[in-house]
């Protein structure tokens, strides 16, 4: 895949799902945010797991360009990067990720 049709693909996931995790199956971390999101009741949001794509490198590159970071996870709602595993448990543990969640009608 191109660079072009790599942040297509990026983009596209951004843009058409309320809530997209860019993920490896593998990462602590990775499960950290999905089960955060999974504890506030979250089903049914785009979950991607690059680790045997053969464009990881350059999705993860991309997400450098977008997020200031490449590791994953990568998680947005509503079309905004809210952070990694860290960040979406401790908006989990204050409260804020089911409102968010909610505001962009992922709830």
């Amino acid at each position: 895949m191109s660079k072009d049709a790599t942040k297509g693909f990026v983009d596209a996931a951004i843009a058409d799902n309320k809530v997209v995790v860019f993920s490896k199956t593998y990462c602590p971390y990775c499960k950290k945010a999905k089960s955060a999101l999974n504890d506030v009741g979250l089903k049914g949001y785009k979950i991607i797991e690059i680790e045997n794509m053969d464009n990881m490198d350059a999705i993860q590159d991309y997400m450098l360009q977008l997020t200031k970071g490449r590791s994953v996870p990568r998680v947005f709602i509503g079309g905004k990067f809210v952070g990694g595993g860290d960040e979406v448990a401790q908006l989990k543990s204050q409260g804020k990720l089911k409102p968010m969640l909610q505001e962009v009608g992922a709830l």
